[in-house]
């Protein structure tokens, strides 16, 4: 099976058929296309780094006018900051559509504003306008000497390379003559050696122009792209419908198990009963078929109990607080339920659902491990977070690690946007405490 191929400029670099694939074209092409925007930052923000390198100059004690300098530099500053976040929307604008050149993964949308006004009041108060000040002052102060030092290495390679067709000129009345360490060139035979050298300079120059093209767009990607707000939110409904779908999952087999299931096992209970009728006392046949119908109901108890455990009718008829309190009766434990006033009858039914389960699984875990025959739940409602809280007077020192299946009621809690806290210290208390949104 063929190696996928990259698909941005930072995975390409590492590939062994960079130099023989489009990348080093596009990392060219994102180079110069840069060129002219970090010239325009540079020119723009020139009083800024001008005045604070004297400032810095000055600090260092290079003996030059003090106040006014740290004055002018004090202006600079502000300035900088009352109106960078307005200049540094286009050069951010640019940014994100030069990114495509390098990595054209996609980038979380920028939010329009509804009218100038509130547009220029965003600028001021969201954080991603304070990063893209950051990259323009990046743009205009780091990166000129950066693409300079790439343009210097550029010029020396492509001089060292022409280097024949140069030595037989004159400069100023005289030959020119290339000299390099110990090596010098006077006639265009002497300088085929450099024109080697440039030569070979060349992938190395294409692996310079990749890391720094991919190096601009990193950073462009880390200051310009986002919170990631847009990822967290879409890898938070993924996991909503995950839930949903487990929900409409564990209905439907609860339904084939009360339909279906339940419903035979009741009917060869009662032909058991029949065939029983006819079968005189006290012989073996009978005997067989009494054990055969008790067994039937036993069964029958077990199966009414798992389709229970599965989609409990209580809670989908009249809701969590009568369902919690069904659970506590049917709990081997004796189990106290506190129900809040502002407590509501019912709530969205992923709310309702994952409340459930984690009370039944604390209350499990409590029976299992906490060595103790009383446990207490409470539901409450602060705000939009409905809590649930299954507290016991047992051993206590539970630990997700030790597998107690705290770890899977984590990730459910998680999965609705709720959050599970422990507290558990050796000699208990053990208290879990589950804080749901519930007006979604």
């Amino acid at each position: 099976m063929p190696a996928e191929q990259p698909h941005f400029l930072l995975a390409a670099i590492t590939s062994r058929r960079y130099l023989i694939s489009e990348w080093p074209w596009r990392a060219l092409f994102s180079v110069l296309t840069a060129l002219p925007v970090v010239g325009i930052a540079a020119l723009l923000l020139t009083p800024v780094t001008v005045v604070g390198t004297a400032a810095i100059v000055k600090l260092t004690g290079a003996g030059l006018h003090g106040p006014t300098l740290l004055s002018l530099a004090g202006l600079a500053t502000f300035t900088l900051a009352a109106f960078g976040t307005l200049l540094a929307a286009p050069f951010a604008a640019v940014e994100r559509r030069r990114l495509g050149i390098v990595d054209p993964r996609p980038l979380e949308p920028v939010p329009r504003a509804d009218s100038v006004a509130s547009w220029i009041g965003a600028r001021y108060a969201d954080a991603a306008s304070w990063r893209e000040l950051l990259f323009l002052v990046l743009l205009g102060t780091v990166a000129p000497v950066v693409y300079g030092t790439l343009a210097f290495a550029t010029f020396i390679t492509g001089t060292l390379i022409i280097s024949p067709l140069l030595v037989p000129r004159e400069l100023d009345g005289g030959p020119i003559t290339i000299t390099m360490g110990p090596w010098q060139a006077d006639t265009p035979s002497q300088a085929i050696p450099f024109t080697l050298l440039g030569l070979a300079l060349l992938p190395v120059l294409a692996y310079l122009t990749g890391l720094l093209a991919a190096g601009h767009a990193a950073t462009a990607r880390a200051l310009l792209g986002g919170t990631g707000q847009a990822e967290l939110r879409e890898v938070a409904r993924s996991r909503t419908r995950l839930v949903d779908a487990f929900d409409a999952e564990r209905r439907r087999i609860e339904r084939d198990l009360h339909d279906g299931a339940q419903h035979r096992l009741t009917s060869l209970t009662l032909q058991l009963g029949v065939a029983r009728l006819d079968l005189a006392d006290g012989t073996p046949a009978a005997a067989a078929l009494d054990r055969a119908t008790t067994e039937a109901k036993d069964l029958m108890v077990l199966l009414r109990d798992l389709v229970h455990g599965i989609s409990p009718q209580t809670l989908a008829d009249l809701g969590l607080p009568a369902a919690l309190r069904d659970l506590a009766e049917r709990s081997p434990l004796t189990v106290t339920v506190t129900v809040a006033p502002q407590v509501a009858d019912r709530y969205p039914a992923r709310v309702e659902n994952t409340a459930y389960f984690v009370a039944s699984e604390a209350l499990g875990n409590v029976a299992k491990h906490a060595r103790t025959e009383a446990a207490a739940i409470r539901l409450a409602q602060h705000g939009d977070l409905l809590v649930v809280e299954v507290q016991d007077e047992g051993a206590g020192g539970a630990d997700p690690v030790r597998g107690t299946g705290l770890t899977g009621l984590a990730d459910r809690v998680a999965a609705v946007g709720g959050r599970l806290l422990l507290s558990s210290p050796a000699g208990g208390p053990t208290l879990v405490r589950v804080e749901l949104p519930c007006l979604s």
